[in-house]
């Protein structure tokens, strides 16, 4: 009695290692499927600071006031520092750097590029749309260097995680220096722009042209 007891449990036992083994099994691919995504977020963020480091060479041109033209040349800077944070983060995970087509960040600077066209050169409203575009491509980043964090938390790569929070810090930073210069310069002079003031624009860029041809 006493051996088919011990035999019982045996099996019991040894159904039990056998089920854990698939649960942790189970575990680990789901922890590697998630990494998959992990990197594949990582691709699509690479590829989008590459792109956005090209764009802001147009938006800094496009700008009028000094400052806006400043704080897209700082954030040019910042951009490529964090597409060489992101090589190093690649090159941590045991991957080579790679980037993949970011839709997203595609959209967002064809949208400032409608936006730049649809306002006129050298006005406070040209500056103010600015802003909101480069605003709308920060709330994107914002966004995923957010999930990033949070999913390299969640693989256990604390490391990882701890360089992505400087990026997320850095692109607040950016959003917020975006606010204070469109509350205390851009939108007020904006608000003061009409029509009437770009048909004058119009005028005097006309009548100049006509005296350089004389």
């Amino acid at each position: 009695m006493a051996a088919n007891t011990a035999a019982t449990a045996k099996k019991t036992e040894t159904k039990t290692e056998s089920g854990q083994k698939k649960a942790d099994a189970k575990k680990n691919q789901q922890e590697s499927l998630l990494e998959k995504l992990f990197i594949d977020m990582l691709k699509d963020m690479y590829w989008a600071e590459k792109h956005l480091a090209t764009a802001l060479n147009k938006m800094h041109s496009e700008a009028t006031t000094p400052e806006l033209q400043d704080a897209f040349e700082d954030h040019k800077y910042v951009t490529q520092k964090h597409a060489s944070r992101l090589e190093k983060i690649f090159k941590m995970m045991g991957k080579e750097p790679e980037g993949k087509k970011c839709e997203a960040m595609e959209g967002l600077t064809n949208e400032a590029n409608t936006l730049i066209k649809e306002t006129t050169e050298g006005t406070m409203t040209r500056d103010a749309a600015l802003i909101i575009a480069a605003q709308k491509i920060e709330h994107y980043e914002i966004a995923s260097y957010g999930s990033l964090v949070q999913v390299a938390k969640t693989i256990d790569r604390e490391d990882v995680a701890r360089l992505l929070e400087k990026t997320l810090w850095e692109e607040e930073d950016a959003d917020e220096l975006l606010t204070e210069i469109a509350e205390t310069y851009i939108n007020p002079m904006a608000d003061n722009e009409s029509d009437d003031d770009e048909e004058d624009e119009e005028v005097e860029e006309t009548t100049a042209t006509s005296k350089e041809k004389k």
